[in-house]
């Protein structure tokens, strides 16, 4: 890269089509707001000066760009894209290198799409505009190309004549060019179209008219799939999930039946890692090799060790850490716990602020009541560790190394090691109860029954 990037983010749109009170930018796909997406894209493409364009109805849109570190400027009011980037001018007065726009509902770009852009302009190219070719063009604007097949012109589609609407080759909208040629092009943008808009677009028309080039790079639609509503987030979500199921795959994951499952943005797992069917991965999950998540399991923010098994139906929440080897079951939920190596947790359990250690065996129905109803406090398991099944472990509590309790126990107590700890009601019996029981029920109904 021999010239400095900066990174223009437009980011002012009502989103009026996603009739929500969130800003449609702050939307999510894979887990990760759609601001977001662009922001990591535009640092993974070398910008190092970032700013993002925010309107004056969405100042959550400023103080999130902001919380990620990029500058922000305001469009108030709205008059179009071209207006959008003049915006971002006096932010970038001191940029001497290549500026690109992109849009934070365009989530899917990746970096190697714009480093197209950009080689484009090391190429001799004084604008470059991805495009696409979208089985359907519908309203997008038009991007004619001359006959050495170079961008000529970008005409929207309210404007278009028959002849260019029938062309295929659409914009995506993202357009680099360097920064103070942008501006200075855009200064003689006008607004004579059918929206009285300054388009961004019109730089190119511009640009060929002092005699410039333009390129045009292509990109996959689904790449540029812009988010206006639910309908076209459902889309980019679907997209996504199409993409990293097939980049799994491809790394060595296996996937029995990969329409089914859903990962997060940032889901990293190793190869030879099995993925039952119906599992969602929310953000934050790193998962080592020959480990299996079975069926129905839902994890977020969780660590599993090589040969770790979770499910079926498991729920791994933000903390999980399940060492190599450990195996936590049907009906199990663990948050913010550490399993050491070979710890079994196998059924209708709920393991919260907990260290467990080596080889323990927490039993069926075991539950570390960790939430006095104002804190929360830790339950610590040694190695080989025995729970009994029902178990209550009244955090906060520790149960040493080889210890016992016993079925039902309510443990409020620290444990000794390799000591069993008894805490139960001893069993009485009182003969002939059941039969005097069932004997006045019988009477009492009876009674009812004759006097309706």
């Amino acid at each position: 890269m021999s010239r400095s990037r900066a990174a223009i983010i437009l980011a002012a749109g009502q989103g009026t089509r996603m009739k929500s009170k969130t800003v449609k930018v702050l939307h999510k796909v894979a887990g990760r707001p759609m601001l977001d997406w662009a922001v990591a894209l535009a640092g993974e493409c070398g910008a190092s000066d970032i700013v993002t364009v925010w309107g004056a109805h969405s100042p959550a849109v400023r103080d999130a760009a902001e919380a990620l570190g990029t500058r922000t400027a305001l469009q108030d009011p709205p008059k179009g894209t071209g207006h959008a980037v003049l915006a971002a001018r006096e932010a970038l007065a001191d940029q001497t290198g290549d500026a690109i726009v992109l849009y934070a509902d365009t989530p899917l770009i990746t970096a190697a799409t714009v480093a197209r852009v950009f080689e484009a302009l090391e190429g001799g190219a004084s604008v470059a505009v991805l495009g696409f070719e979208p089985a359907d063009p519908a309203a997008y604007g038009r991007l004619i190309t001359n006959e050495a097949g170079d961008l000529d012109r970008i005409v929207e589609f309210k404007d278009a004549n028959e002849a260019e609407r029938a062309v295929g080759l659409v914009n995506s909208g993202v357009l680099a060019a360097p920064a103070d040629l942008l501006f200075d092009l855009l200064g003689d943008v006008g607004n004579d179209n059918a929206n009285g808009e300054y388009y961004l677009t019109d730089v190119v028309g511009l640009a060929r008219a002092r005699g410039l080039r333009a390129a045009v790079v292509v990109a996959d639609a689904d790449e540029v799939l812009g988010v206006n509503s639910r309908n076209d987030l459902a889309e980019a979500e679907a997209a996504f999930q199409s993409r990293m199921r097939k980049s799994m795959m491809a790394d060595g994951v296996t996937l029995v039946a990969p329409e089914t499952v859903f990962f997060a943005h940032d889901t990293r797992i190793a190869r030879d890692v099995v993925i039952e069917p119906h599992v969602v991965f929310g953000p934050g999950v790193v998962i080592e090799e020959d480990a299996v998540i079975h069926a129905h399991s839902h994890i977020e923010g969780a660590h599993l060790h090589r040969g770790a098994h979770a499910g079926p139906y498991a729920r791994l929440r933000p903390g999980a850490v399940l060492g190599a080897g450990s195996k936590v079951g049907n009906f199990v939920e663990i948050k913010k716990s550490q399993l050491a190596e070979g710890a079994k947790v196998s059924h209708l359990t709920y393991i919260g602020d907990a260290s467990v250690g080596a080889n323990a065996n927490i039993g069926a129905g075991t539950i570390t009541c960790n939430y006095d109803g104002y804190d929360k406090h830790r339950t610590v398991i040694g190695d080989n560790a025995f729970i009994g099944s029902n178990t209550c472990l009244v955090a906060p509590v520790t149960v040493g190394a080889g210890a016992f309790t016993a079925t039902g126990a309510v443990i409020t107590e620290d444990v000794p090691a390799d000591a069993l700890a008894l805490a139960r009601t001893p069993q009485t019996h009182k003969p002939g109860w059941a039969a005097r029981f069932h004997a006045a029920k019988r009477a009492r109904k009876a009674r009812k029954d004759s006097q309706t």
